[in-house]
């Protein structure tokens, strides 16, 4: 069982659901990014998603991209994120996820990039532009090092193929909320919760579920694992504390994601 799964199991049995924060690597600084990595883990994040700074992140909205272009300003890599992520993971045991686009993978070499997350502790990879189709040899080097594969849905997935990308999926598969790009919103709608309870029984006892995209308060995330998902993911909401960079920025991190992973609670 790898360790993003034993985190979905684990505190299953302990009736919470499963945090899942999200932050830019390298935004505003490299240096400061293993800083704003322990504060979210020790506000009480379960599981850390790490953006790989991207030119052309077509999945993200205005403030996930604008956080790719100070981290790719400031001079940050996609060796330097793998680079980061071992430091937090020397420091910290949490699993963590690298979220990037194809491209960086492809330019480093699939089996190569693999090989270096698996020794800089990666547990898991999200790459939004890859479809299942066209990832076999992706899947192929990430099953040679131990990383999870996590696939994304959408609303307009079909059953058919929601089915094949469970199938190929592992850790656990990334629902997104709505259509469109990232973004905190003020509100989950009912459109939401309803697709968390269709998609539901094609995950029962095969792989856990998070949801993602415009998650940012905690009755969202209360929402979310109350309608039948394992976890909440939520990034703009950090990243736009971090944009602010105000001096107690690091406290305010951890105060959020403590308000967030306690409305995870379910019992």
């Amino acid at each position: 069982m790898s360790n993003i799964a034993k985190v979905f199991q684990d505190l299953k049995s302990r009736c919470e659901g499963v945090l899942i924060g999200y932050m830019m690597a390298g935004d505003p600084n490299p240096q400061t990014t293993t800083r704003i990595a322990e504060a979210l883990i020790k506000g009480g994040i379960d599981i850390l998603e790490v953006g790989l700074p991207f030119s052309d992140p077509i999945a993200d909205g205005p403030t996930i991209q604008a956080s790719s272009v100070r981290a790719l300003a400031a001079g940050t890599s996609p060796i330097k994120v793998l680079e980061i992520v071992k430091q937090v993971k020397l420091k910290l045991d949490v699993p963590i996820i690298i979220m990037t686009y194809y491209n960086p993978v492809f330019r480093i070499g699939v089996e190569r990039f693999c090989r270096l997350a698996r020794d800089c502790m990666v547990d898991g990879l999200i790459i939004p532009d890859l479809p299942v189709e066209e990832a076999a040899d992706y899947r192929k080097a990430a099953a040679a090092q131990g990383l999870d594969t996590i696939f994304l849905a959408a609303p307009s997935t079909t059953n058919e193929r929601l089915a094949k990308i469970i199938d190929v999926s592992s850790g656990f598969l990334y629902l997104i909320s709505q259509y469109g790009v990232t973004g905190a919103k003020t509100t989950v709608e009912d459109s939401t919760l309803r697709l968390i309870k269709c998609v539901k029984p094609y995950t029962e006892n095969k792989i856990p579920l998070a949801v993602g995209f415009g998650i940012s308060k905690p009755e969202h995330v209360k929402k979310i694992i109350q309608a039948g998902a394992e976890g909440a993911i939520v990034g703009s909401a950090f990243i736009n504390i971090v944009q602010k960079n105000h001096k107690d920025m690091l406290q305010q991190l951890k105060a959020t994601a403590a308000e967030l992973k306690a409305a995870t609670r379910t019992c």
